[in-house]
């Protein structure tokens, strides 16, 4: 007899409740200025790539999607930190270069957490004016909008 069933279905249920939801980076994000950006396939080395477009600029020149190559640290509990850079070179003298972290809620919803520098070129080897520093929060862009453009001009 394997008796009262109940005590055995509710440690399944709590086995499978703690089990972390696994952050993947790859997909469509966008942020809360309305930035989009499209990370490619992470390979097994933790390399990816893909593409940005800034919803946000100083610029003189049309925005433009610039492509962005990055790093995934992998980590066991499914949040793992990473690091990518964009080049702006189609439309200013500037380079960004981001770090973060992967964070999934206990609803299964997926952040990237980013720290940024962008340096634009300086007229002079100590124009320190030219770093700036900023934060930004990306959420996936649901599955079913994932044919979305990265260079779509809709609500930002």
């Amino acid at each position: 007899s394997w008796g009262d069933p109940v005590p055995l279905l509710l440690g399944l249920l709590a086995g499978l409740m703690s089990l972390p939801f696994q952050c993947i980076l790859t997909g469509l994000w966008r942020n809360e200025l309305g930035s989009k950006m499209r990370i490619q396939e992470v390979k097994g080395d933790g390399t990816f790539s893909g593409e940005y477009n800034t919803a946000v600029s100083l610029a003189r020149r049309p925005i433009q999607s610039a492509s962005l190559n990055g790093s995934q640290h992998f980590d066991e509990a499914g949040q793992p930190t990473f690091g990518f850079t964009v080049n702006w070179k189609s439309f200013s003298d500037s380079t960004t270069v981001f770090t973060g972290q992967c964070f999934v809620d206990e609803n299964g919803k997926e952040i990237l957490e980013t720290m940024w520098l962008l340096r634009e070129k300086a007229k002079a080897p100590h124009g320190w004016e030219a770093t700036r520093v900023g934060t930004n929060v990306f959420t996936r862009i649901k599955r079913q909008n994932v044919d979305e453009s990265v260079r779509s001009d809709g609500p930002q």
